[in-house]
């Protein structure tokens, strides 16, 4: 597995972590707890050394999961390195927040500590690696607040470093706070659809020393090649949303013409994907959702291969697509 540096921290880490949202069941469909503990394993066993996850993720269950799995490794392979990023939630309300939204009222400090204490007991870890907060909003610049009380628990040793989850609607509202040293690390949208990031955001994160998480790198799964117009999704599932009405068939006529472009010049799509999302100097680690030991298998091997071509990678670029915050669902 290839590694990096993440930002300022140092810490060298896998390519490919494990996106662990999936694991936490809930807006996923089922899931089975042992499946997720193989995963976990097998894509540690493979080189993987970066988890990340959230509260929310099944109301602790992916921590509690996660937790389970840094136990076993504990006993089996003392000394190795495992970091894990986890994210606090505001408090109840408008997701993503309302710009009229406090940052006191939905950030204090008393929340904040709560949930750092949640997830130490639920990991099972003495510090947190990296504690992010789940979303935000930019009038929160102004004020920031809840990232001075990140910085202050820090210091006191419950975590390592500070960041913060981009709004999927407007991700440059963390341009202003990575200027400012407020952050040791963002996690961010970049894909083959989703290129925005490149032209300013991740820029600044690396002149600023933050390390960057990219997530969504298969845009929910259909950069992976494997939807058709007749997909359908669990009952409950957050996809049936975000690919409702006519966007499940549109996203697929425009991910056949990007499987076209790959050709044969990557093993397929999905490899494709991940490289893409990998190609940035800036990015630190790509964690696509793994729920399965066969999708570690699949994911983890690509942070062992050479990086996408210079030219296919210039081609892929012309497949960007603006569209709207589809994570809103639709009416």
């Amino acid at each position: 597995m290839n590694h990096r540096t993440f930002g300022r921290l140092g810490w060298q880490v896998s390519e490919i972590g494990f996106g662990a949202w999936a694991i936490g069941g809930s807006a996923w469909g089922g899931q089975d707890d042992d499946e997720s503990v193989r995963a976990l394993h097998q894509a540690l066993d493979l080189g993987c050394n970066f988890i990340d996850t959230a509260q929310g993720y099944g109301d602790g269950r992916s921590e509690r999961i996660i937790g389970r799995v840094l136990r076993e490794r504990r006993a089996a392979h003392p000394g190795e390195r495992i970091y894990v990023a986890t994210k606090v939630p505001p408090s109840p309300g408008a997701w993503p927040p309302s710009p009229y939204d406090r940052i006191d009222d939905r950030l204090s400090e008393a929340h904040l500590r709560a949930g750092v204490e949640r997830s130490l007991r639920d990991l099972g870890v003495e510090a947190i690696d990296l504690l992010q907060i789940h979303t935000w909003t930019r009038a929160w610049n102004r004020n920031p607040a809840a990232l001075h009380v990140l910085r202050a628990l820090q210091k006191e040793g419950k975590l390592l470093g500070t960041g913060v989850s981009t709004p999927e609607h407007d991700q440059n509202s963390l341009i202003d706070p990575m200027k400012e040293g407020l952050l040791d690390a963002v996690q961010v949208i970049y894909n083959i659809f989703q290129q925005e990031p490149a032209a300013e955001f991740l820029p600044v994160a690396r002149e600023h020393g933050v390390g960057v998480i990219v997530r969504v790198a298969f845009d929910e799964g259909s950069l992976t090649g494997k939807f058709t117009e007749e997909t359908t999704f669990a009952e409950g599932e957050f996809r049936q949303g975000y690919f409702a009405g006519d966007r499940l068939a549109r996203t697929v006529r425009r991910v056949e013409k990007i499987r076209a472009e790959v050709g044969d010049e990557e093993p397929d799509l999905a490899t494709a994907a991940l490289k893409f999302a990998l190609k940035p100097e800036a990015v630190s680690t790509v964690i696509p959702g793994i729920r399965s030991v066969r999708q570690a298998e699949m994911n983890c091997v690509v942070g062992s291969q050479p990086p996408l071509s210079d030219a296919l990678a210039q081609r892929l670029r012309s497949h960007a697509w603006t569209r709207g915050n589809w994570y809103k669902g639709k009416d």
